[in-house]
């Protein structure tokens, strides 16, 4: 549990007033261990005294059970110097252990720790904190200021250290062939040293800093072997002179080295291949953008643009900013933002997104987003904050790795002492012992998960999916249930208005009318239906008086008196309307898939004044879709506000295996919920505001980008295209990186329940460890790659 030294300063947001400040106090007061607590409501901060350390958890709780909440804010830093999954969990524990931070994830394979900490934490308060475990940090805003290129980076030390090995591992090679020659025993120490303490010196250092903050990682493993090998070999040398022969084991300690700093460069290699997506997102930002002021053409800088601007955009370029075209026509290529291959046709009023290339025409956009606020932007924010993000299953590596590094020193321990009271031979028993420390790398382990969830958000965002964070991608993975809004996700959600029946008596001209004037102003879909059928027959609704909508259920107007009303059967229900006069009608039209409303007028005797049907048409892949999940094993439900036979009709056509029919908006989140019940994992796919709480109340929640950002806020996955096929691309792509995860824990835990008991048996030597120990980082990063080759 994290604490906070007293007295402690607590950033408080939501108070306005004087009870807010005694509320928070005795709040506060009531914490153990809290002897007083003072609020300054100008700066709304509480200052509390407390008997030595209080736990931050009990006075955050305390804080909003008062109801407000503690100012907290996110940071990102960039971390130098880690090699494996120790120094992950220490630097967590160093972050964690800083005042105010709420909560830290570090990621190997990006290098980078995420924060969420109280307002007010001091940045170089961190960085002291991480450079006291041993490291270096920065922030990650800084990453395009000159940054100290890591050694892993560089193929210098590679090289340099194969060059003096060489000749101390060639003669042990001749031996194999009959052929003894091997250089003199001081050659061998003026050759290895360089390579011990030159270019070994990184694992010295990092040893040494993982030792003084009381816990172990792959370097201090390292140094231990090494030093261990090159020791003996010196001792063997002062002891026995140029006679030590084959008791000298100077090429061990340099080889092991030697792979180690080739693993870890191939590694690095690798890694940067996993955040190829992120680049490639970044690349397509322009460096300059084309703008017309006070009727002059200027090339400005980006950042030099302001909301509003007039950008023109000539053929072949790269579009610079969100923007709306203003005039021209063109196909605009989006595929690296959304995935799709074709180009989209763009013709004034229609909006683009920055990044995409112009195709052959010339476009006037007017700028509506710059910078931070630009979709592209947002998609990199997202890739990046899945890729810094750890995956539940981590948990399990993290828990290994924090005992990891001393059950192996205490097994290489038991070796030593096992072999040397065994045979008696301790210079053998020291090999082994070697052996064990230095197979028993644990940066497998440190990378198994997160380069997989790097190369698989990566590979998603090119295909048009933009995965929220790890435990979206893992829990996409398990799916049970998808369950879809109808209107919008798999429909085009652009409904038109197909037939007004007018009851006996009644002008038809004059209802269609009426109806436009109870949905003037309204940016329903059926409404614009409405709107548009009348403008097309050149009718003048009416001016209504106390037009108000009713929630889930229709819209109320006061028109010379009279109380009109428009909405579903469900409403009319409740207002006692007889609807008999056109029921047959109405029958028919749902039985066919429309979606049916009503138009009437109350008073003394409720009466129906004209039936209205709508048509929506299905998404071209809508049942491509249902059938693709259906072959993962995963169950459809559509949820529909629609009457049950028109629902019913969309459901046969598409193959949903369950609907819901005539459900209120509010409805979603509880049906949710039932679907959960059992266990089941569920998806809830949407684009509306209204399935904001749904897709909230889901295991995992879908958005579509052509709908609302309240709906993508609330969404784990956001479907960069309108395309209801990308779900079951999403639940593919996601199965295909938990596999990968799966394997390369496998693999990473193999080598070491395998290679450690070959060591401590005395069937490896410390180089073929070395060799094996480089060889698991190296493959594990390698199979997340094969990541990249998924296509949908």
């Amino acid at each position: 549990m994290n604490t906070v030294p007293s007295p402690l300063q607590l950033p408080i947001s939501g108070m306005t007033c004087a009870s807010c400040v005694k509320r928070v106090e005795k709040a506060l007061r009531q914490v153990p261990g809290v002897d007083e607590a003072t609020v300054n409501l100008a700066t709304e901060t509480a200052t509390v005294q407390a008997q030595g350390q209080a736990p931050l958890k009990a006075l955050r709780a305390a804080v909003e059970k008062a109801g407000f909440s503690l100012r907290e804010k996110s940071l990102s830093l960039q971390i130098v110097g880690m090699t494996c999954a120790s120094c992950v969990s220490r630097v967590e524990r160093a972050l964690l252990k800083v005042p105010g931070v709420l909560d830290a994830g570090v990621n190997l394979a990006s290098e980078t720790a995420t924060l969420r900490l109280l307002d007010g934490v001091d940045l170089q308060t961190l960085i002291a904190a991480v450079a006291k475990a041993g490291y270096e940090a920065r922030l990650s805003a800084d990453s395009d200021a000159p940054a100290p290129t890591p050694w892993q980076h560089t193929g210098w030390p590679v090289l340099m250290a194969t060059l003096l090995s060489a000749p101390l591992v060639l003669p042990m090679l001749g031996l194999l062939v009959g052929i003894e020659w091997m250089l003199p025993g001081w050659w061998q120490l003026a050759l290895s040293a360089p390579v011990q303490f030159w270019l070994g010196a990184r694992f010295y250092k990092a040893g040494w800093a993982a030792l003084r903050s009381g816990s172990g990682n792959m370097d201090l493993l390292v140094a231990l072997g090494t030093s261990a090998a090159f020791g003996l070999s010196v001792y063997q040398l002062l002891r026995h002179g140029e006679h030590a022969g084959h008791a000298l084991y100077f090429e061990s300690a340099s080889v092991v080295i030697t792979l180690v700093l080739l693993g870890k460069w191939l590694e690095a290699r690798a890694k940067r291949q996993t955040t190829e997506a992120i680049r490639a997102l970044k690349a397509l930002r322009p460096e300059t953008a084309r703008v017309r002021r006070d009727g002059k053409e200027l090339e400005l800088p980006l950042a030099q643009l302001v909301r509003g601007d007039e950008v023109i955009v000539r053929p072949g370029e790269r579009i610079p900013v969100d923007g709306e075209v203003l005039e021209g026509a063109s196909q605009v290529d989006e595929s690296l933002i959304t995935g799709e291959s074709l180009p989209v046709a763009k013709h004034a009023g229609d909006s683009v997104v920055g990044g995409a290339v112009n195709g052959e025409g010339l476009l006037r956009l007017k700028a509506t987003a710059l910078g931070a606020e630009s979709t592209l932007s947002r998609i990199v924010r997202l890739v990046e904050s899945a890729q810094a993000a750890k995956a539940p299953i981590q948990r399990l590596v993290d828990q290994v790795s924090a005992v990891f590094v001393p059950v192996v020193v205490g097994i290489a321990l038991l070796t030593l002492l096992g072999w040397g009271f065994y045979n008696g031979d301790w210079e053998h028993a020291l090999l082994n012992a070697v052996a064990v420390l230095v197979i028993a790398c644990p940066c497998a382990l440190g990378l198994a998960t997160p380069t997989a969830i790097m190369a698989g958000t990566g590979v998603a965002a090119r295909h048009g999916l933009l995965i929220k964070d790890a435990e979206a991608l893992e829990l996409a993975a398990r799916l049970d249930v998808v369950a879809f809004d109808k209107t919008g996700t798999l429909t085009v959600g652009k409904p038109e208005l197909v037939l007004l029946q007018a009851a006996p008596g009644e002008d038809e001209a004059l209802q269609l009318a009426l109806a436009a004037a109870l949905q003037s102003g309204s940016e329903h879909p059926l409404a614009r239906a409405v709107q548009a059928a009348a403008a097309a027959r050149s009718l003048s609704p009416p001016a209504v008086r106390e037009l108000r909508a009713v929630a889930g259920r229709g819209v109320a107007a006061q028109l010379d008196g009279t109380e009109l009303r428009l909405g579903s059967s469900r409403f009319m229900a409740e207002l006692g309307v007889d609807l008999s006069a056109l029921q047959p009608q109405a029958q028919a039209l749902q039985n066919q898939g429309r979606t049916v409303s009503w138009l009437a007028s109350l008073g003394p005797m409720p009466r129906v004044r004209a039936l209205l049907a709508f048509g929506d048409t299905l998404k071209p892949s809508a049942a491509e879709a249902i059938h693709a999940l259906s072959r993962l094993g995963v169950k459809s439900v559509m949820l529909s506000g629609d009457n049950r036979g028109a629902a019913e009709a969309i459901g046969r056509e598409l193959g949903i295996d369950e609907l819901r029919a005539e459900i209120l908006p509010e409805d979603k989140a509880r049906i949710v919920g039932e679907l959960k019940a059992g266990g089941r994992r569920v998806a809830m796919v949407g684009d509306g505001i209204n399935d904001a709480p749904a897709l909230a109340a889901a295991d995992v929640g879908m958005a579509m980008s052509t709908g609302t950002d309240v709906a993508m806020h609330a969404a784990g996955i956001t479907l960069m295209r309108g395309d209801p096929a990308l779900v079951a691309q999403a639940i593919a792509l996601s199965r295909r990186t938990l596999a990968k995860i799966r394997q390369n824990l496998f693999w990473a835990f193999a080598y070491n329940v395998v290679g450690i008991p070959l060591a401590a048996l005395g069937y490896l030597n410390p180089v073929i460890a070395g060799a094996a120990m480089a060889f698991s980082s190296v493959s594990v990063v390698g199979n997340a790659l094969l990541l990249k080759r998924w296509k949908p």
